[in-house]
């Protein structure tokens, strides 16, 4: 199964500084397309929620997963490994969003298969225009796999 284009989606925000966090969720809010963005704080929170595990046992399967790279706990790079290499999660598409621009970060996601890296702009409204126009290409352009469970 697969999403139709412009159909809401569930989004996992991996993001352990609140002020990107909101910025997020404004960028969501502003662009009312009712998507439903869960929030988690750290690699050893998201892989609770991946997995459905402790205070995340009711969690859905997130259609779309925004991670940061430098997180508390295993970070960003760890989280991703983990996302990439086991089969019931795979599918799941995976957008680095993060403060580095380093070229070895770059690589390494790819290698680690990200569908995507962006930077985090510093200013406000470019930071609320990248989060919308990823919000844009993968509930508006892209096909996302479903899955039940």
């Amino acid at each position: 199964m697969t999403t139709p284009a412009g159909t809401p989606i569930d989004v996992l925000l991996v993001e352990d500084d609140p002020g990107d966090e909101l910025m997020t969720r404004e960028a969501f809010e502003d662009n009312k397309i009712g998507n439903t963005l869960h929030v988690v704080r750290d690699g050893e929170e998201a892989l609770d929620f991946l997995y459905r595990r402790a205070a995340h046992a009711d969690a859905p399967r997130p259609d779309l997963i925004l991670l940061d790279l430098n997180l508390p706990k295993y970070d960003g790079r760890q989280v991703l490994e983990k996302i990439k290499s086991d089969p019931a999660l795979s599918h799941i598409p995976v957008v680095v969003l993060t403060t580095s621009a380093a070229e070895e970060d770059i690589l390494r996601s790819y290698k680690l298969h990200a569908n995507a890296y962006v930077t985090k702009p510093v200013d406000l409204d470019q930071f609320i225009t990248a989060v919308r126009q990823i919000d844009d290409f993968f509930v508006q352009v892209v096909r996302l796999p479903r899955q039940n469970g």
